[in-house]
């Protein structure tokens, strides 16, 4: 039995599985929990679906019951902003809030997340120019989207065009804006953005792919459209932010904790210190794909990382030895369309298009040195769910035979993993 007193700061995805963990794994000290939101941890996917549509409430999105908490000894304190930190050594400190609250610690934990990047063009801070990154800001979106016509999302990655697709459906002509050449440009091939390009056109959601905004036009305080640097003014009463998010790491400088793009954590998601674990959105990471380049470090915002790293981490805090290793994956669900990626890719991998004659479908897989790194599906998760498998064992399989759709994925990779021809590892 042990006094140590755990201090997580941020009850988001990560927080809360790293606490969960924590005392599953045997950490059987106090546990405290900090969350800057007045409500219990949630999950934020559906905040721009189901929660925007009035499908789901705030309580249905609970990542745990009020019992769990208690049950598992577990303090959760809701509603302080932790603004202060000092760490005396060996992983020990203490917290300061802006109430004036103050915790004591013997080890910490980061999981502060991210916020939304701030667009810097004149017309940003006019009365409806949103963002959405937590229930607050979903809440205000889903009011100012009564009696409105027209709304333009200004960039085309997940939470944009999830957005767009809720709102074309419920009658309101959306528009999106993408400054790179195609949609989700940082994490689909070309092939896979112009399947769900056409997808969201098919729905009837105007997208404009290498154009940017150069001023949001306003009228009487408020919001009146974007204009575009070729000069095409859009109507709009409301516009949606997305162009990507920032880490939450100001507490971590505030420690003199290395940051760069995010807390900068080791392999067991330490930080400089050699003790304070950061963890999801907020920190800055060796690449945990299995085939990584030892030198390549990114910072991962998903669903999948915030629980997978905030598992090993949980591991590392009860005494584990073992590195944070996983195979990265992301979804979004846009409409009509489900798009699934497994692994990381980059811009100069070799694509090959597994051809469907059903409409909306599309698997791609992607290449580097001959060796599978990654798959995209649209509307395809059987495809998604095994080749997800095979990246995560190691197994690749020779592109001709990829490419081949005579037999399923799934036929040409059981094939792989007997050996006959392709490369395992």
């Amino acid at each position: 039995m042990s006094d140590d007193r755990l201090l997580v700061v941020g009850g988001g995805q990560a927080g809360t599985q790293l606490v969960s963990s924590a005392r599953e794994l045997g950490w059987d000290g106090p546990i405290t929990l900090i969350g800057q939101e007045p409500h219990a941890p949630y999950s934020r996917p559906p905040l721009s679906k189901a929660f925007l549509k009035g499908e789901a409430s705030l309580d249905s999105l609970a990542l745990r019951t009020a019992a769990f908490y208690a049950e598992q000894d577990i303090g959760l304190v809701l509603g302080e902003r932790v603004e202060r930190l000092e760490l005396t050594g060996g992983g020990a400190g203490t917290a300061a809030a802006v109430s004036g609250r103050r915790w004591t610690f013997d080890r910490l934990v980061l999981a502060t997340g991210a916020r939304p990047r701030q667009l810097p063009l004149d017309g940003a801070g006019l009365d409806g120019v949103l963002v959405l990154r937590d229930v607050r800001d979903a809440r205000t979106l889903a009011r100012r989207l009564d009696g409105v016509t027209d709304l333009v999302v200004l960039g085309g990655g997940f939470v944009g065009l999830e957005v767009a697709a809720t709102v074309s459906a419920a009658g309101v002509r959306a528009t999106v804006v993408e400054a790179a050449p195609a949609l989700m440009a940082r994490v689909l091939s070309p092939v896979t953005a112009r399947v769900v390009e056409a997808a969201h056109r098919a729905a009837g959601i105007r997208v404009l792919t290498g154009e940017r905004p150069a001023r949001l036009l306003g009228k009487d305080g408020a919001v009146a459209g974007v204009e575009l640097e070729g000069g095409e003014q859009l109507p709009a009463q409301l516009v949606l932010v997305g162009v990507g998010a920032q880490p939450r790491d100001e507490l971590a400088r505030t420690a003199g904790l290395h940051c760069d793009n995010g807390v900068v954590v080791d392999a067991y998601s330490r930080a400089s210190d050699g003790y304070t674990i950061a963890v999801g959105d907020c920190a800055n990471l060796p690449d945990p794909s299995p085939a990584s380049s030892p030198a390549a470090r990114l910072r991962l915002e998903s669903v999948d990382n915030a629980i997978e790293q905030a598992k090993a981490a949980a591991s590392v805090l009860v005494g584990g030895q073992q590195p944070y290793r996983s195979v990265p994956w992301f979804w979004s669900d846009q409409g009509t369309i489900k798009i699934q990626i497994a692994g990381l890719a980059r811009a100069d991998d070799v694509v090959v298009v597994r051809p469907d004659a059903r409409p909306g479908r599309s698997t791609v897989l992607r290449y580097r040195d001959e060796r599978l790194v990654a798959v995209e599906c649209v509307n395809s998760p059987a495809d998604f769910l095994v080749v997800r498998k095979a990246l995560a064992s190691g197994t690749s399989l020779a592109p001709e035979a990829a490419a081949d759709v005579s037999r399923p994925l799934k036929a040409h990779l059981a094939e792989s993993q007997l050996g006959n021809g392709v490369t395992t590892g």
